[in-house]
């Protein structure tokens, strides 16, 4: 049987060989890769997100779990995952980092000729996860998308050290490139042409602020019995509830 696929996958690359062996080395790895995960399981039980627990305003929720993130020395506290959609009502999901909070929303830094930036231009509804497992914990925000005052933008650019300044400018991001040596000559020529202190603000990069139409909650519980607590906006005001797991 052995030989006789072998003899399907060369007649089938008889004129490339080393592309018969990759093709038979990943069915290979394939094959053994198919592992049963079904019984790779943990208990959460860490703690309780009770009702007497809880911040009347999900700010202040969020600002006591981040502050409790913190200072369990999670790796990037502040990464969350943002999800868009495209035109086509294809969600893509990307890790980016949060660099400010306050009760308008969750602000982060972007090109704004990305694909996240030509998503949110047609389609500003996304969604943010932190997912703080060593917690057992996580917070998912929705809500919508929009572009923060320039000069608010330029405050934040500004403080950023000299090298990310400079990366600002050298990536069009989400554009294809044919090397990562496009990259390094890019940074090697920026590093000429500007001094430390002297990169100008990039017009094609900002901030964006996401607004909270909603804020969970998640508390990873015994048996599968986990603490789910739903914030969500109704006018001026945010209105709790519980929900199953």
């Amino acid at each position: 049987m052995k030989i006789f696929l072998l003899r399907i996958f060369y007649k089938h690359f008889e004129k490339d060989k080393k592309r018969a062996i990759i093709a038979l080395k990943g069915c290979y790895f394939t094959a053994i890769s198919m592992k049963d995960l079904s019984n790779l399981r943990k208990e959460y039980a860490q703690a309780q997100l009770t009702a007497d627990s809880l911040e009347e305003s999900p700010f202040s929720q969020f600002q006591k779990w981040f502050d409790q993130a913190l200072k369990a020395t999670i790796l990037e506290p502040n990464a969350m995952v943002l999800s868009t959609v495209d035109i086509h009502n294809t969600p893509t999901q990307r890790t980016v980092l949060l660099k400010y909070f306050n009760p308008p929303g969750f602000v982060f830094f972007t090109n704004y000729t990305s694909r996240k930036a030509q998503h949110l231009a047609t389609n500003p509804s996304a969604s943010l996860l932190f997912p703080w497992y060593a917690l057992e914990r996580q917070v998912i925000v929705t809500g919508k998308v929009e572009r923060i005052p320039v000069e608010e933008s330029k405050a934040y650019f500004f403080s950023r050290p000299y090298g990310s300044q400079l990366g600002a400018w050298v990536s069009k991001q989400s554009s294809v490139i044919d090397s990562r040596q496009v990259l390094e000559n890019r940074l090697s020529e920026l590093k000429q042409q500007f001094l430390e202190g002297e990169v100008p603000f990039p017009d094609f990069w900002g901030g964006y602020r996401l607004v909270p139409e909603s804020m969970e909650f998640w508390q990873g519980g015994v048996n599968r019995l986990h603490d789910r607590i739903l914030y969500k906006r109704v006018e001026s005001a945010w209105i709790l509830s519980r929900l199953s797991p």
